[in-house]
Parts: C-alpha cells; structure tokens; sequence
C-alpha cells in the first residue's frame, strides 16, 4: 500500500467533513478534539472505491476466511464491496434481532465453525467489534481478525486484541494528523492539541469477556450478588445436579411422596401452589422439612404481574403466605420497574430470590425481543433480588452471577396439545445455555419416577460437563 495513497484518500477525507476538529463527543462518551464520520463516503463513490481498494489490499487479499461482517451501520457498505472484490460471501448482523421469522441476529448462509473478518470504520474502545463477535460466536462462527479505517489509538487495539482480535487498520490518529498537517490542512496548534489528547485520555478498559456458559457453577458464586443464586449454585456444583422437578401435582401426599423418591437428584423443586386442592399450613412445613434434608432450594411458580402494591400482599398475606417459605419466586416484568421495587421491599429482610420471565416455551406466545432486552435491563437495578431468567437462549444475558432457568424439557423432543413445546436436553443446555432444566411431566407421569429423575439428572448434568469442557463438536 503506497504512501501516496493513503495520503491521498486521507486529503479526500478531510475535504469531504469525513474528519473534523473542534469539541466533540464519541459514542463511548468521551470528549475529542478530532471527530472521523465516515457515514457520508457513501456519497462519494471514487472514496467509496478508493477506500475498499486499500483495505483489500491491506487486509484482505492475503487473509484466509469464509466470510466478511460489516459492523452497523458504517461499515456495511465497504464490506459489500470487499465482498464483492474478494468474491467471498458476506454475512450481516442485526443490531436489533427480528421478533418475527427465523428472529436470526446474523442474516446469510453460513456453517458452524466458519471463519469471519469483520470489517469497521473506526474504533476508540471496540466495543462494537465485540458486541459483533458476541452475535457471531453465538452462531458458531470464528473470528479472530478485524480490519479498519482509522484506529483512534484510545485503547480500542488492546482491548480487541485481550479477546483475541487482531486489527489491521489503514491509518492511526497519529498518522492521520501528521499527513493533514504536512499538506497543511491543520495548524501546528491543533497537531498537538489532539497529541496531548492521545496521551491523556483512553477510552475504558474492556476486559476478556466472561462467558457465563463455560464458567462452572462453583466459579459462578464469586459473580452473584442474590444469596439465593450463590447458594443455587453451591448446591447444584456439590449434588452434580441441575435438575429442577415441577411438582404440579394437585394433592399434597403425592408432592411430598415424589420428593422422597427423587430429592437426592434435584437442585429445586417448583410449585404451583394455588392448584393444590388440600392445602394446609403443615404441608409447608414438611415440604421445607424435606428441602432441608435432601438440599435443594423451593421456587414457587407464581408468575406475579399485577401493580407493585398488589403483588407486595400476594407475597406476604393471604392464605399461602409465600414470603414465609418460598426461596424464590417467578416474576413477570410487564408491570414495569414498580413490581421489583415491591418485591425488594418485601424481600429485603429475608434477602430471597426471584426468576424474572424474559422468554416462555409455549408456541405462539407474544414475548418480543424488544421485552426481552427490556426486562434485562430492568433487572440490573434490583440485583440484590434476581436470582436469574426463566429464558430460553444463552443470548438473553451475559453476566455469569445469575442464572438460566429453562422449562420445557424432555429426553426426547415433542409437543403437547396446548403448545407447549419440549427440546432435549442437548438442546437446551449445550446450544442455548441453560443452568437449571425443569422438567414436569417427563418425571412426574413415570411408572418410576426415581429413575426417571436419576436418567434426567445424568443426562443434564453430562451436557453440562460437555458445555464447560468446550468440547462442542
């Protein structure tokens, strides 16, 4: 790549307002005397060529990959035409996933364990590089090099490179301003402004990404901040089991019978307490009784969704009396921010748990990914009460102190008359992250349910040890 190129292309940038210097503001939120928006080379295609010709031949030519990623928006268009001059197929990413169709966040034809350069027009922290090689990594696809126009020499390198990411970029700030200033396009003064700049300001430190789902239970405890999820953990990492039973039995005598059989191979029970026809307060007791000997935690299943103050006396008062025995509870977030804010309050003396619901198994059900990212970021301001998600793909969260609760699971995949539908255990632990796997019927109408259990546990528990081994082929 000749010099006289790249001072070329960095004249026809400047000329075009695709570099500017004055007091800006970056999408990390850092203050910068120099400002790069090359969104607006897609009107000038001889520095739309100009461009892609020298990434090609910087990056590109000589690079072995299946596939080329764009990072929204920016950059899609440059990796069109590096797709199209390098004659290799190009996959796109989704900022926002589809709610509807296949709700894919990486659109094109691709195979597990594929190869892909993700092409980027800037970076200061790299951040949204990582958040691409997320989605890609999601999908069984490989990345391990970027290529890009201009690196702001903030931090961005190094903290790619900590994830694994090698970047090639045609200039740096650095040699940016040196070319402009030799053809006299900036003062001296404005050359050392953005110099001290460089030197004085970095853009945040982002660490080796931590992926919850090939960290053990027992590593898990030191990142969560609910008790209950650190003793759900603790239990699930010293039993060798992640097995939760849904008890929907309706009578007490065959709940507390089932879990003798079976206590010695779950992590949790769940229960639906409001469809038990015999309810007394002494069931309660004995049912605690039994968690306490065979060491597993009790998730009633209410699925709360009514006003904060509503839900606050549900789970104190009335005849079930929740609060008193229940480890955690399932929550709904369509009520907004004011249920967890009852639930805190009512919790916050016996420090319980809740499964906030960020995804359900039933076929047609109106969840969207817009409420699923919602229901997320609603759960960060009450961290001392969420024990994790009921959710169905590893995606829905990133951080490895809360946990995935995943229903609708069988040993073998089917569908129910009211749609609700069962994926194997492979399914829902190796591919889509579960930490704890409810299973209902698949042990509770067995001619032997003890067995069935055991044949649950040590088949979730085998895809478990295969998920954190790495060994996913």
């Amino acid at each position: 790549m000749g010099l006289d190129k790249l001072e070329d292309l960095a004249l026809k940038l400047f000329s075009i307002d695709a570099v500017k210097f004055g007091d800006f503001t970056t999408k990390t939120g850092i203050k910068t005397p120099a400002y790069f928006d090359l969104r607006v080379i897609v009107s000038y295609p001889d520095i739309m060529e100009l461009t892609s010709n020298m990434l090609y031949d910087l990056a590109v030519k000589d690079s072995q990959f299946d596939h080329l990623c764009g990072v929204p928006y920016t950059a899609l268009p440059i990796a069109t035409l590096l797709s199209i001059q390098a004659k290799k197929p190009m996959l796109m990413r989704r900022k926002e996933t589809k709610s509807y169709g296949t709700k894919k966040s990486i659109e094109g034809h691709f195979k597990k364990d594929d190869t892909c350069l993700i092409i980027e027009d800037v970076i200061t922290s790299g951040s949204s590089i990582l958040e691409t090689v997320k989605d890609l990594k999601n999908e069984g696809l490989v990345t391990t090099e970027a290529a890009i126009i201009l690196d702001r020499e903030q931090g961005g390198r190094e903290n790619l490179a900590k994830n694994g990411i090698h970047v090639k970029s045609l200039f740096t700030m650095r040699t940016l301003i040196e070319i402009l200033k030799k053809h006299k396009k900036i003062t001296d003064e404005i050359v050392v402004t953005v110099k001290n700049y460089l030197n004085e300001t970095k853009a945040p430190v982002i660490e080796k990404l931590m992926e919850r789902v090939i960290l053990p239970y027992e590593k898990r405890i030191d990142f969560a901040t609910n008790l209950v999820a650190r003793q759900l953990f603790n239990i699930m990492a010293t039993k060798k089991t992640n097995l939760c039973l849904s008890a929907d039995l309706t009578m007490t005598t065959g709940i507390l019978d089932l879990l003798e059989k079976v206590g010695e191979h779950i992590c949790m029970v769940k229960t639906h307490i409001d469809i038990i026809d015999d309810f007394r307060d002494d069931f309660v007791v004995r049912l605690k009784q039994l968690a306490d000997r065979f060491n597993f935690l009790i998730l009633e299943d209410r699925k709360y969704a009514d006003i904060g103050h509503t839900v606050s006396l549900q789970y104190s008062k009335g005849l079930y009396k929740i609060g008193e025995w229940a480890d955690c509870v399932t929550v709904h977030s369509l009520p907004g921010e004011g249920i967890l804010k009852a639930l805190n309050g009512s919790m916050n003396c016996i420090t319980k748990g809740v499964f906030l619901l960020a995804e359900m198994s039933s076929e047609g059900n109106l969840i969207t990914q817009q409420y699923k990212q919602e229901t997320v970021s609603m759960a960060s301001k009450y961290a001392n009460i969420i024990t994790g998600f009921v959710c169905q793909n590893k995606d829905t969260f990133q951080n490895p102190g809360l946990i995935q609760l995943t229903p609708g699971v069988q040993l073998e995949c089917s569908k129910d008359d009211f749609g609700q539908i069962y994926k194997t255990p492979e399914k829902v632990v190796v591919e889509n992250g579960a930490d704890v796997i409810v299973v209902g019927r698949g042990i509770t109408a067995a001619k032997n349910p003890e067995v069935q259990a055991v044949a649950y546990k040590d088949a979730l528990w085998k895809c478990y040890i295969k998920r954190i081994s790495g060994k996913l082929e």
